[in-house]
């Protein structure tokens, strides 16, 4: 019996060892295929969030992690600038809303230097099918609705659903999360107006961890 017993260990060793084996040749080989694809998904994204007559250069490439407690409470973002034979003509940025019904609302949008959306697309959310996940551009395409508008001092007051007497329409049933889309997109704008000399400054590039002496936001 503990000659059986040996022989059975000896076995599930040689499977665990043979299927550790395999599953490190399947990474070795397939990882310059998988980061190919996570850079041809996020320049995808990027295009649709800011239109390539934007720029000329590689936008992909010119990345940086900043922290800023409007675009997130404690993690770094990215931000892209784009620029058109050199002069800097706008910015993607991620930013994370968060207030949603059912948590943080991951985003990506463009932002010019006058303050107009290119376009906004969800990242990542986890609101509720059939009511707030029409913020996905699968559902629906209300977040198309934020393509061209410009956030100024006079347009602030639009800046709301239109429930709250602004320009955006809510969602039946789910008010809180298109609310919370719009007013993160508005802090967005505004943040990237006031703060984005001050990061391409301080940022690091996007291929570097976060430096410890990076600034944190203050809660």
């Amino acid at each position: 019996m503990l000659r059986s017993a040996s022989k059975n260990g000896l076995i599930l060793a040689g499977f665990a060892v043979v299927t550790t084996a395999l599953i490190g040749l399947t990474y070795v080989f397939t990882k310059d295929t998988i980061a190919q694809q996570k850079q041809t998904l996020l320049r995808n994204t990027i295009e649709q969030v800011m239109p390539a007559s934007y720029y000329s250069n590689d936008i992909a490439q010119s990345c940086l992690l900043v922290f800023d407690p409007v675009l997130h409470a404690s993690e770094p973002q990215r931000i892209y600038q784009a620029r058109n034979e050199g002069q800097a003509t706008g910015y993607v940025v991620e930013t994370t809303a968060p207030n949603g019904y059912s948590g943080n609302i991951h985003l990506l949008m463009g932002v010019l230097l006058d303050g107009t959306v290119t376009g906004v697309r969800v990242l990542d959310h986890k609101e509720t099918p059939g009511l707030g996940d029409k913020i996905d551009l699968r559902i629906s395409d209300w977040i198309l609705s934020f393509s061209g508008k410009r956030v100024t001092d006079e347009t602030a007051d639009a800046w709301e659903v239109k429930k709250d007497g602004g320009q955006f329409d809510q969602f039946t049933g789910a008010t809180i999360t298109p609310r919370a889309v719009v007013n993160q997109v508005e802090r967005t704008v505004l943040t990237v107006r006031s703060n984005v000399q001050q990061w391409l400054l301080s940022g690091q590039t996007c291929d570097s961890k976060p430096d410890e002496n990076m600034q944190e936001p203050q809660a």
